[in-house]
């Protein structure tokens, strides 16, 4: 239940955020919760998945991309997420959850998701994301062009590659749907 609540909230507040940038940080401030501990009373490590969730919503909102996703009825699905943990998470710890778009190739979006504290980075995650409807996934320029964007993506960062055809059709072959 307390997701629902944080997903609610995170809706909310971004729809009277400012928009930002395609390439600007979405901020989401958050404090762990009991319903967030494991049985070493720290953040469970699938929370950690869950909230960054949030943080890709709120990028979304921010950016301008709600309109088009309900117009159009895109899916955001994530396909794949490189996650380091750095250190825990305690009970009632605040943290902010920094999400932004990295680059992107024809078929894929490739972001990086940080919680940090005042302590310092908890986590850093790169993550590979696309649109999808009933047809298929949507290019990656069909979705800048109706946020009216005509660049370029910037250079893959080293920490991250595009992933080639045949992983690819590999990788398909592992999917339920």
């Amino acid at each position: 239940m307390n997701l629902i609540l944080r997903l609610l909230r995170v809706f909310v507040a971004a729809l009277f955020k400012p928009r930002i940038g395609l390439f600007e940080i979405s901020e989401v401030p958050f404090r762990v919760l009991p319903t967030d501990l494991d049985i070493n009373l720290h953040m469970n490590n699938a929370r950690y998945l869950s909230i960054m969730d949030l943080g890709r919503t709120d990028l979304l909102i921010g950016v301008g991309l709600l309109g088009p996703v309900k117009r159009e009825r895109w899916m955001p699905v994530v396909g794949s997420i490189d996650i380091k943990y750095r250190r825990p998470l305690r009970l009632f710890q605040h943290y902010v959850l920094k999400t932004r778009l990295l680059c992107w190739d024809d078929k894929w979006f490739y972001m990086e998701q940080r919680l940090e504290s005042a302590r310092g980075v908890h986590s850093i995650a790169n993550v590979r994301g696309l649109f999808v409807t009933r047809e298929g996934s949507v290019p990656t320029r069909s979705v800048l062009d109706h946020m009216g964007y005509e660049g370029e993506s910037p250079p893959f960062p080293r920490k991250l590659r595009p992933l080639p055809a045949r992983e690819e059709a590999d990788a398909s072959l592992c999917s339920t749907g």
